[in-house]
């Protein structure tokens, strides 16, 4: 497992809603993740429809504008009699429903969400989450079984109606199960009849031929329950059901998508729970009616931004789910009339009729189109957000981070990014790590490069500030330097005892953990700026007795020295020079996903918890700064009370 990562949000889910959440955060300035556990987007359009309210907000953000002119959706309807929604407000701009694939609004909210500066991280499936009161605490898992931590302020479900985020965030999914279901297919090389909620003597029937010769079949056999399922059904049940409701042959068609959805109807009973929230599919299920579950989510993500953003997170709870629990209630009442058999004929009856008065085609309309509840507050206009400037207290420094392609090394380069410096992440074999390390930073609106070098063999130090010289030449036009971190090093986690020590495994330890850093400063020292920082990872080690840590403790021992005695070289320079010292600190190894393990060594700390790398990386981060001028040739403890006793 790597260390622990940073962002203020992270949103699980990269659908429309996930992406229009994290392009809104961003345009208030919030760091956001967005973790998606597809590794590609979908090809699927799975929801077509956008109505009044969301057309709205996607002109307020720039959207409509991005996916050019839509196409009129022609008339809606409420449990497929028809319904003109444009009688929600006749007068409106967008009155009425649009078309637009998912395929397309997907990939226009993720390069709006992008050019904001969100991250947006595929092949991540969530594992973990824990709410710590301060902060939550998310692990994943990417398609090769690496695992990852991130700590952020907030996480927010848009995952779905199987929604992860809400099953191990323990939230409440009250409702009632499946009684009805539709088979829905899109399926080339079919000529049939376009039809709209056809109904026969046996089910519905629905096709629509899109411009690219694909049609959409949706079909129901009245009375039939939905089938036990772990994926989509086979187009063989699509077919068979198809005749049975039309009495035509659809079996020449070559399938492009299968899909069933159901009657389903289940609400969160809450939308918040400490630091965790839900929006869109996550917060709600129900059966996907005339793309009411998109538009829906789309406006539990707006509202949720704005909220966020202004601390008003109860607020969010407070609009939404009084909306959703209005809707789900509207389209189960549509689900009878759209799927039930004859006996729901003289209701259908009923219903047309009283649709036919102004008053209540209004209402209804004003309901399904979103207008029958108050927007979610303005959303100012937005600008890219330039990631070549971040501000912050370290803003035009550059770094050199040694051993930061993971682990602590991994957290402290982000730390310094997300204050303003360019960042060279050293590496010495896991090249697809610091691509990861840099790309995430970048990602965020940080600077960052890469520079691969073997520490403990000769010529290290030389090839690594090549490399070093000629990334900062490339970005900045100069070879100089503000930080240095030699945080690189060897260990054996399991110790060694003294009397089993060689001389091999003796000699590598001090090339790597001590004679290195020696040299990186001393190389490092025409490139320092006035007024520089250099700040050497020590360990607690040296300050508690572990006899099979000896030699590696030594080694850290000579870094101490190190520091002290370059901190009085270099003062007159403004240089300051420090040693941290961390503790028991979860570095990424397999022995910190045994939680009886993590369990016994968070007693040793005064926290009773085991130490994160993000601690590690605010101290270093702090020595950085122009606050801690003052402090040079010291021993900074950041075991979290460890060496307390």
């Amino acid at each position: 497992m790597t260390a622990t990562a940073t962002a203020t949000v992270a949103v699980v889910g990269a659908g429309p809603v996930g992406l229009l959440l994290a392009g809104d955060l961003r345009s208030h300035g919030v760091p956001t993740v967005v973790l998606e556990q597809r590794t590609e987007p979908m090809t699927e359009s799975r929801a077509s429809t956008l109505h009044t309210r969301t057309m709205e907000l996607l002109e307020e953000r720039g959207v409509l504008a991005r996916l050019g002119p839509l196409p009129d959706g022609g008339p809606g309807h409420f449990g497929g009699l028809r319904l003109d929604l444009t009688a929600a407000e006749p007068a409106h701009r967008h009155a009425g429903q649009w078309k637009c694939p998912q395929t397309r609004l997907e990939a226009v909210l993720q390069e709006r969400a992008r050019e904001l500066g969100a991250v947006v991280r595929r092949g991540r499936r969530l594992t973990a989450l824990h709410d710590r009161g301060g902060d939550v605490l998310v692990e994943t898992q990417d398609t090769e079984g690496r695992r990852e931590r991130l700590s952020c302020a907030y996480v927010v479900g848009c995952d779905g109606g199987d929604s992860t985020v809400r099953r191990l965030a323990s939230f409440d999914f009250a409702g009632s199960d499946a009684r009805r279901e539709m088979l829905r297919a899109d399926v080339d090389g079919l000529d049939i009849p376009d039809r709209r909620f056809e109904r026969h003597a046996r089910g519905l029937a629905t096709a629509h031929r899109w411009p690219d010769g694909t049609t959409r079949v949706m079909v129901h056999v009245f009375g039939t329950a939905p089938a036990p399922r772990a994926g989509p059904p086979g187009y063989e049940e699509v077919v068979a059901a198809w005749a049975e409701v039309t009495g035509e042959h659809i079996g020449h068609g070559r399938p492009l998508w299968l899909n069933a959805f159901d009657d389903t109807r289940r609400q969160a009973t809450r939308y918040r729970a400490g630091r965790v929230l839900l929006a869109g599919d996550a917060a709600h299920v129900q059966m996907p009616v005339g793309g009411q579950a998109l538009n829906l989510g789309l406006q539990d993500a707006a509202e949720l931004a704005a909220r966020l953003t202004a601390g008003d997170l109860d607020g969010y709870d407070r609009a939404r789910r009084p909306v959703g629990a209005r809707t789900l209630t509207d389209i189960q009442a549509q689900s009878y009339l759209l799927l039930g058999g004859p006996e729901v004929e003289p209701l259908r009856r009923l219903f047309a009729e009283l649709m036919g008065g102004g008053q209540v085609r209004r209402r209804l309309a004003r309901r399904i189109s979103g207008l029958a509840s108050p927007p979610p507050p303005a959303h100012t206009a937005e600008t890219p957000k330039n990631r070549s400037a971040p501000m912050g207290r370290l803003t035009n420094k550059t770094a050199l981070v040694t051993g930061s392609s993971r682990g602590i090394g991994r957290a402290i380069a982000r730390r310094l990014a997300e204050e303003g410096a360019l960042v060279a992440v050293h590496y010495a074999t896991g090249e697809d790590a610091a691509r990861q390390s840099v790309e995430s930073i970048e990602g965020d609106g940080g600077k960052a490069f890469a520079v691969r070098a073997e520490l403990g063999v000769p010529g290290d130090v030389h090839e690594l500030f090549l490399g070093l010289e000629r990334g900062l030449k490339e970005r900045t036009g100069e070879a100089a330097l503000d930080i240095v971190v030699n945080n690189a090093g060897v260990t054996t986690p399991a110790g060694v005892r003294p009397e089993e020590v060689t001389p091999e495994e003796f000699d590598r330890l001090f090339a790597v953990n001590a004679k290195a850093p020696f040299f990186v400063v001393q190389r490092a020292l025409p490139l320092l700026r006035e007024g520089g920082r250099v700040i050497n990872i020590s360990s607690g080690l040296t300050r508690f007795a572990s006899p099979d840590q000896v030699a590696y403790a030594m080694t850290k021992g000579a870094i101490e020295q190190l520091s002290l005695h370059f901190a009085r070289h270099l003062a007159p320079r403004g240089i300051t020079v420090n040693s941290v010292a961390p503790g028991i600190t979860d570095n990424g190894s397999a022995l910190f996903d045994i939680p009886e393990a993590v369990e016994q060594m968070a007693q040793l700390s005064a926290f009773k918890r085991v130490g994160e790398a993000l601690d590690v990386a605010d101290v270093v981060t702090f020595l950085a700064s122009d606050e801690a001028r003052w402090i040079t040739g010291a021993f900074i403890d950041a075991s979290g009370g460890t060496l307390l006793g």
